[in-house]
């Protein structure tokens, strides 16, 4: 069945009542973009953002004559650009979805395929992983950045803390490459919900992935910490994240634009000795040893 969209560019404090008015008129769904270039990187916590002008995409039904609503929404909210419709044509939108992911490779051993695909390297470290809920898929270069460090320097045994662990990648892919037991830890749980399904699917026993929320670990203390999350959580937690780090371990993060990496490095200058830094599209990987007597 063929679909139509209804494009309309909005200013931010009218978006919710637009989209009343588009779900009452029979929008099947909604989706809202940046109609500038006015990106929004880091919310804090408990917000949601919207852009000072919004670019409000909703889906109809092929049979609905959208000419009449787009024309009282202009007249009605004094739009500033004229809504207009654009037909979508009808496609297989699961296989064209699958089409999107395939299996990609990190480093020298590292795999992380869709389930819906055969691994390329069948004596690799296959990592199965379908996008979903919690980010994470290596598709994001600050996922790719860690998943590279994660293949060359993950050492057998190891102890493993994943700080807002997303869909569990990391922690996972570190048990597959040797370590020897893992913490996943984050405060959405839908992220746990996503690591417990993800450790299932790559046969990781429970005994050595613990997944739980951040204060879980207690005092535990790994050999590696890895944190993919913002700079500016990065920073706030910098106690936190080097109380888990033993003397001589290691420290991994990422999430962290180039522009924010100084400020970044500097919140842990006098307790981890930082390798140079890693950039991938414009995200920056840090890496370090703690220093024994911070």
């Amino acid at each position: 069945m063929p679909w139509q969209n209804l494009i309309i560019t909005v200013p931010e404090h009218l978006a919710e009542t637009i989209e009343a008015r588009l779900e009452s008129a029979g929008a099947l769904s909604m989706t809202l973009g940046d109609a500038g270039d006015t990106p929004v990187l880091e919310p804090g916590p408990g917000e949601t953002p919207l852009w000072p002008e919004l670019s409000l995409t909703a889906l109809f039904a092929d049979d609905i004559d959208l000419a009449p609503l787009a024309a009282a929404l202009q007249a009605e909210y004094g739009l500033a650009a004229s809504p207009h419709v654009a037909a979508v044509p009808d496609q297989d939108w699961t296989r064209a979805w699958m089409d999107d992911f395939k299996p990609m490779q990190f480093g020298a051993r590292v795999w992380v395929c869709p389930s819906w695909c055969e691994p390329p390297d069948p004596h690799a470290v296959n990592l199965r992983l379908d996008p979903g809920l919690a980010f994470g898929t290596g598709t994001h270069p600050t996922t790719a950045l860690c998943l590279k460090w994660l293949d060359v320097h993950t050492h057998d045994g190891d102890r493993v803390l994943d700080f807002g662990c997303g869909s569990g990648v990391l922690a996972i892919a570190a048990l597959m490459l040797g370590a020897g037991e893992a913490w996943a830890v984050d405060i959405d749980p839908q992220a746990l919900t996503a690591t417990r399904d993800n450790a299932r699917r790559n046969d990781i026993a429970d005994e050595r992935l613990h997944i739980g929320q951040p204060d879980a670990p207690g005092t535990w203390r790994a050999d590696l910490v890895v944190a993919n999350i913002l700079s500016g959580p990065l920073i706030a937690l910098a106690d936190t994240l080097c109380a888990h780090v033993r003397p001589g371990g290691r420290l991994l993060l990422s999430g962290i634009l180039e522009t924010q990496a100084e400020a970044t490095a500097a919140a842990y200058a006098d307790r981890i000795d930082w390798d140079a830094p890693v950039t991938q599209e414009g995200w920056v990987r840090l890496s370090g040893r703690r220093i024994d007597d911070a």
